[in-house]
């Protein structure tokens, strides 16, 4: 059996941890989870008019982060417990690679929101998830003035939905914070980097597992284990 989903659930919630060392569970409970990104997906009417830039260059990955103290901002509003109303925005659409998913003439905008914290210090995501909708659109407006009147629908998971529509434990996409004693060798958890778990036939390759950081490496590494040990 294969798990790519955070180990903290797949320990704690799929397996009973009565049949885990005690250690090890301890271990697994104390990882730390950081979601610091929201999602913003809009329906469009059309192609938004970004400033400088021909519909050809909009194809690739658009980040909103003109210097680095914008980031510096966007990240201190969230390490207080608070959304930053200059957020870190890193933006694609994908409809202009696969114009098939939408009717002729639509689009569809997909917004990576940094920094969103996974609990606010002063009131909640169900009360505050609008806001952070109408300061992405305000942000974005900066450099396609026209998007506002383009938009027909709108979603908007914040971490807390990322948790609860997802299984995405606090909605860290990471499985897990990228620090030094919860990198390499020491993820998920250490002794365990192989991606054996402490049951046999059990193996983790998502996020969590090691090296951490690398989009997918853990998955190609983890089959690679397994093919051994088969």
């Amino acid at each position: 059996m294969v798990s790519a989903i955070d180990p903290r659930r797949t320990f704690l919630n799929l397996i009973d941890p009565l049949q885990l060392d005690p250690t090890f569970v301890s271990r697994v409970r104390n990882i730390r989870m950081q979601g610091v990104v929201a999602k913003v997906n809009l329906a469009l009417d059309a192609l938004p008019s970004f400033r400088g830039a021909s519909p050809e260059q909009l194809r690739g990955a658009i980040v909103i982060a003109p210097n680095l103290d914008y980031i510096e901002r966007a990240y201190d509003a969230a390490k207080y417990g608070a959304m930053s109303p200059q957020p870190l925005l890193e933006v694609t659409i994908p409809t202009l690679s696969d114009p098939s998913r939408v009717p002729q003439g639509k689009h569809v905008m997909s917004v990576w929101v940094q920094y969103a914290p996974y609990k606010l210090e002063i009131g909640n995501w169900k009360l505050e998830k609008e806001k952070l909708g109408h300061w992405v659109i305000r942000a974005l407006e900066e450099y396609a003035p026209n998007l506002q009147s383009l938009v027909l629908h709108s979603q908007i998971l914040t971490p807390c939905d990322l948790e609860e529509t997802y299984g995405v434990t606090e909605g860290d996409l990471n499985h897990g914070q990228i620090a030094l004693d919860q990198f390499w060798f020491m993820r998920p958890v250490p002794g365990f980097a192989q991606y054996h778990a402490p049951l046999d036939g059990l193996y983790l390759c998502g996020a969590g597992a090691h090296p951490g950081g690398l989009p997918c490496a853990a998955g190609r590494n983890a089959a690679r284990e397994i093919s051994k040990r088969s």
